[in-house]
Order: C-alpha cells, then sequence, then structure tokens
C-alpha cells in the first residue's frame, strides 16, 4: 500500500532480477563507478594536475564502488539530504575516501573528481551503463512477451 508504484508494489516479485541494475541502492553505485573511472582516465591523459597521482592506487579507488554496501550508499543519500544535489552528495562522499591518505595541508586530488563533467553526462553514462548490464534479463523478458503475443494472436485469430 505504500509502494511508490506498481513496479515496487504488487510486481516487486516481477521485477526481483533488475534490482542488482535499477534500485536507488544501484543507481549510486553504477553513478560512483562512472565517477571513479573517468577520474581513473583524467589520471591516465594524463591531467597536469593529476599526473603525480600513484597509479598504484587505482584498484583501491575502484574498490570504492566495487564493494560498496547499502549502508555506504545510505551515506551518500544522507548527504545528500543537507545538500539537495545529488552530484555533490556522490562527490563529497567520494572525497573521503580517495582523500584518505593524502597528508594534511596536501592539495586532494577529488577536487578533480567530476572535472569537465556536467551532472547530465554523469546520469546517462550510468544509466546506459546500468541497461547494457541489464540487458540479457530485459530482452529475454522482451522475448518471452513476444512469444506469448504470438501464441495468443493465434489462440484468438479468429475471435470478434
Amino acid at each position: 500500500m505504500l509502494a511508490v508504484s506498481p513496479i515496487d508494489g504488487r510486481y516487486a516479485s516481477k521485477a526481483e532480477a533488475l534490482r542488482p541494475y535499477f534500485s536507488e541502492y544501484a543507481l549510486i553505485r553504477y553513478r560512483i563507478r562512472v565517477e571513479i573511472e573517468y577520474f581513473i582516465a583524467l589520471c591516465e591523459i594524463p591531467l597536469p594536475q593529476l599526473a603525480d597521482i600513484d597509479k598504484d592506487k587505482f584498484p583501491q579507488m575502484r574498490l570504492i564502488y566495487k564493494e560498496l554496501t547499502p549502508e555506504q550508499a545510505m551515506e551518500v543519500k544522507e548527504i545528500e539530504s543537507v545538500t539537495n544535489h545529488d552530484v555533490i552528495a556522490f562527490t563529497t562522499n567520494m572525497a573521503e575516501y580517495i582523500d584518505a591518505d593524502v597528508p594534511e595541508g596536501e592539495e586532494k586530488p577529488s577536487r578533480w573528481v567530476h572535472y569537465g563533467m556536467t551532472s547530465s553526462d554523469l546520469g546517462d553514462t550510468a544509466l546506459s551503463y546500468q541497461i547494457t548490464q541489464a540487458i540479457d534479463i530485459i530482452l529475454a523478458d522482451v522475448k518471452q512477451l513476444g512469444e506469448t503475443c504470438k501464441r495468443r494472436a493465434f489462440e484468438f485469430q479468429n475471435t470478434l
């Protein structure tokens, strides 16, 4: 009764397979992945301001999204409740991890997270990646729907 839509209400069991790709937790994880991979790409160019970033830290940075827990995703939502801006919440949260080992007084590399990217770039890229990851599930359901429609069309072909 308190569901936001029929998808998370009466159809929740039907959409269960898509939860790892399209839940709020998944959205946060995919967006963080885009931000991290983009940041690493800036380091690899190398963007002059990031040329000194230790490339041995890249696997550790990737763990931010690979091992993201729902509790950590909630931290992003908590920041968002204060900032009222989802991207600022992501970048603020990521800074805690990226800058964790940076000595006091040194420039924080996290200031270059999201550099040159718009919120739409982030959202569109994350959504595209979500869809590509979930496409096998989506296509299987579309194929089943097509087969059902075909079967029912023949079944009722003479019905007026």
